[in-house]
């Protein structure tokens, strides 16, 4: 059994001009980025690269017609590396353009044994939860079938990952709160999958102690002094996507996306929405074993008895982010045995990776005990 998957390179620059300039990156670049991203960092005279705004395309988590329109975009382009500058989506995008050679996302689902890389990729984030810098997993809405899909590949894992912290000065709280929290969701996931490794089991505990202390020092401080805090979320974040990219999400991630499909959630909102529901539900199954040994490190974390760490994980998360019901997104009763047919019929990726075995009457009480 593989013990750790790590595909990419990874690096760290303090800055965007320390990367432009170690990186050597010129016009035969192609950028993929946002103008919020770009615009502040990147001194356009000092790396004349191409570039490609993911904004000009769409708004929000990427579907498959922004990412077929961006892969004809590029596809008309002569480049020999593709660098992608953003979160999830722009992340996940540039992955999809990195193996498409300008076909459309549906041959890629169809022949994703056979993708090759067309050119080196280099994937920075910009906050501090996705982990897809070291993954090799593009995650998109598949308009036509009504759900989020992830397209894999080992051709779709990066060449090279960097950080640079400077990236996250700036970000918003509101993303910081939804990214951070997604990272949370990796690493407990991982650590909870029966794919687990001592490995990854190491660097999933370290992300939930790092990101439960830091979230726990910044509401102390107070939310003005996040830029101080950023570095050690985008550590965080990191290894959570390496201990998941070998052990996996699962039924939290799986369950997250009907409400982030459907009613356009925010990614790591709409995992926030499933996390303790799924962990309960796991503990009434089976009490025992890893979850058992996540409990005691949550209770250590949280400074509470085991029987009470769920509700005081949710209180101090409800602190960065309220937690909501799901009909107040809009919800209807419904359409819950629809997502719980859905999330059996489509998300066997990530379901295979769930503490216990859950099964569409599980999902179903799971989606309607968070109603």
């Amino acid at each position: 059994m593989e013990q750790l998957i790590f595909r990419p390179k990874l690096y760290r620059f303090d800055t965007c001009a320390a990367f432009a300039e170690a990186f050597a990156l010129g016009k035969d670049d192609l950028v993929l980025t946002l103008h919020s991203v770009f615009t502040p960092y990147f001194d356009t005279e000092k790396t004349p690269v191409q570039t490609l705004f993911l904004d000009d395309y769409g708004k929000g988590e990427p579907t498959d017609d922004v990412v077929n329109a961006v892969i004809q975009k590029a596809a008309a382009l002569t480049y020999t590396r593709l660098v992608a500058i953003g979160g999830g989506s722009v992340l996940d995008t540039a992955k999809v353009i990195a193996v498409s050679e300008g076909r459309h996302t549906d041959a890629l689902y169809e022949n994703r044994e056979t993708l090759k890389k067309s050119v080196p990729l280099v994937l920075v984030p910009t906050t501090c939860g996705t982990g897809s810098e070291v993954t090799n997993i593009a995650i998109m809405t598949r308009q036509k079938l009504g759900v989020k899909m992830g397209l894999t590949s080992e051709a779709t894992y990066g060449d090279y990952a960097v950080l640079i912290p400077e990236l996250l000065k700036s970000i918003p709280f509101s993303v910081f709160a939804t990214s951070s929290i997604d990272a949370l969701v990796h690493a407990v996931e991982s650590y909870l999958s029966p794919n687990a490794t001592p490995y990854t089991r190491i660097l999933s505990k370290e992300a939930i102690c790092r990101i439960i202390t830091g979230y726990q020092q910044l509401l102390q401080a107070g939310k003005e002094h996040l830029p101080e805090f950023t570095d050690q979320f985008l550590f965080s974040a990191n290894i959570a996507g390496l201990a998941f990219g070998t052990a996996g999400c699962a039924a939290v991630h799986a369950m997250s996306y009907p409400l982030s499909g459907v009613y356009h959630v925010a990614h790591g909102e709409s995992n926030y929405a499933m996390f303790t529901g799924v962990l309960k539900k796991y503990m009434q199954i089976q009490s025992d074993g890893a979850i058992a040994a996540l409990n005691e490190l949550l209770s250590e974390q949280l400074h509470c008895e085991v029987g009470a760490v769920y509700d005081e994980l949710e209180n101090l998360l409800n602190r960065l982010l309220p937690k909501k019901a799901l009909h107040e997104y809009g919800v209807k009763p419904e359409e819950l045995p629809v997502f719980a047919e859905n999330v059996i019929a489509t998300q066997q990726r990530l379901m295979k990776n769930s503490f216990v075995p859950l099964n569409e009457e599980t999902v179903l009480d799971i989606y309607r005990n968070l109603y």
